[in-house]
């Protein structure tokens, strides 16, 4: 395609999502688009640090990205799972693991024979001794899995990355220019529309530059520059069901084990985050300024950190919500320009990865078509809606009733949607299976049994097992896993062979 008929994609802001997609576009639409990203570095950016799901191994491996760079640069750990503490009651604690329980082989899920074991009285080990994935991450152990198929249980789980996130979007930056893409340090002040179709025609910078372009991209984060503000999207707000709407981070030293995991702490008014990378810890205190203050939000951080703070504690502001549609007109929207669901599943970058995707899949010749939009619109709305139950079953179910918060999350209407999926797990521990969306069978199960939702029924295949059997074979587990498990490397010690910090991009 000559240079006059590619289409002129001019991104609007920096951070994670604009050089996500500068550098996607770049590296797989070098041909079909130009590139050309705005930003200001007097506009600082959200990151607070990192923890991400799987599925950004898959992005990076597209975009030509090795691994052990990577995570030198933005001086990364491996993250196994999640782990949850206090969250169904004060005391319990669970993993929620990028990987199966049991084997991850058979016709009848594992849970429904765990199910029909506690039914029955059986004396059970945690049930994060019956996942590879948890084991390793409870013994702060970390090894590559095998590849599928080939090496048992020591192929029944994925891992993410915890990295620091204000090194990502300069590390991004560099490949992308190296590809082709253009960044303008400036501030937009003005958004100039067509008076017939309303599509965006150009933005103009402080200072008087004008830039025109063929399709823009929001990344502006919370203000939401062009689709929110010019565009007016509306925003459809979930508060009503995650309350929580302030977040409170603070770096510091590391003085404890550097977990192959990220860590959720159930508190007062929300939660805290705790998120280990090579050279400090990342803490972080979610909650909702209708039932704390900000001092005293702040106090309880600085007195739960392990170490010497690195910094000085930010104050954040957010509403969880999205846009009604994420794609209008020429404009599609990418990270939180489009939306926000709070950090407790680590969906932020996930979802600025499946916007990108889809953008890339449905990518206009010249004018975009409708069809494209409102497909572009369907998938986003899925992820953002299928997230947004996931994150209130951690909240909903509960039997906490210790602060005024954790009363209201519990007692509160959730969306029919979460209510028929907790009716079927109730019933009989049937998980409700997507072809699209992000959390799959071992996540559901993990939090409903990790937060004490044990069904009262099972499949009925279940039951015709020895029962004698059943206790043998899964003390034959735990033991094969804790046996596997002890002969892997310990985390520091890996990440010091394979992936030592180096000099930030």
């Amino acid at each position: 395609m000559a240079e006059a008929e590619r289409l002129r994609v001019v991104i609007v802001g920096g951070g994670t999502a604009g050089w996500m997609t500068a550098t996607a576009l770049a590296r797989l639409l070098p041909t079909r688009c130009s590139v050309r990203l705005v930003e200001s570095d007097a506009i600082g950016v959200v990151g607070v640090g990192e923890a991400t799901l799987p599925h950004i191994r898959a992005f990076n491996e597209r975009l030509g990205i090795a691994e052990a760079d990577f995570m030198a640069r933005t001086r990364a750990t491996f993250k196994l799972g999640i782990e949850f503490r206090d969250w169904g009651r004060i005391g319990d604690s669970y993993v929620h693991p990028f990987g199966t329980f049991g084997s991850g082989t058979g016709a009848i899920d594992f849970h429904h024979y765990w199910s029909r074991l506690l039914a029955e009285g059986a004396d059970l080990p945690h049930l994060d001794a019956l996942s590879y994935a948890c084991a390793l991450a409870r013994a702060g152990k970390f090894d590559h899995p095998a590849p599928a198929g080939q090496g048992g249980l020591s192929g029944t789980f994925g891992y993410a990355y915890q990295f620091d996130a204000l090194l990502f979007a300069p590390y991004l930056r560099s490949l992308a220019e190296a590809m082709g893409a253009q960044r303008t340090e400036g501030i937009v002040v003005d958004v100039e529309r067509d008076g017939e179709t309303g599509s965006i025609r150009a933005i103009t910078l402080k200072g008087g530059e004008r830039i025109e372009g063929d399709l823009f991209v929001d990344c502006s984060g919370f203000r939401s520059l062009l689709l929110g503000e010019a565009l007016e999207e509306p925003f459809e707000d979930w508060s009503r069901w995650l309350p929580t709407d302030r977040a409170v981070a603070m770096p510091c030293a590391t003085r404890t084990a550097v977990t192959p995991y990220t860590s959720a702490i159930a508190m007062p008014a929300g939660w805290r985050w705790r998120i280990p990378l090579q050279h400090r810890t990342g803490n972080g205190y979610v909650y909702a300024s209708a039932f704390t203050s900000d001092d005293t939000a702040q106090a309880a951080l600085e007195a739960a950190v392990e170490g010497e703070a690195i910094a000085a504690p930010r104050l954040l502001r957010f509403r969880a919500g999205r846009r009604r549609r994420s794609w209008v007109g020429n404009c599609v929207a990418v990270g939180l320009a489009s939306g926000f669901l709070e950090p407790l599943e680590s969906t932020s970058i996930y979802l600025v990865q499946q916007a990108i995707t889809a953008l890339i899949e449905l990518f206009p010749d010249r004018e975009p078509a409708a069809a494209d939009r409102d497909e572009f619109n369907r998938v986003i709305d899925l992820e953002y809606d299928r997230i947004r139950d996931f994150l209130i079953l951690h909240y909903h179910a509960t039997t906490r009733s210790d602060s005024p918060f954790w009363d209201y999350v519990r007692t509160m209407a959730i969306p029919d949607s979460l209510a028929e999926k907790l009716e079927l797990w109730r019933r009989r521990g049937r998980v409700v299976k997507y072809r699209e969306g992000v959390f799959l069978d071992a996540s559901w199960i993990a939090v409903y049994l990790g937060q004490g939702i044990v069904p009262a029924g099972w499949d009925p295949r279940a039951d015709a097992a020895d029962g004698a059997a059943l206790r043998d074979g899964v003390e034959q587990l735990r033991a094969a896993i804790a046996a596997d498990v002890a002969g892997r490397p310990d985390h520091r010690g890996f990440i010091d062979r394979y992936c030592p910090m180096r000099e930030a991009a």
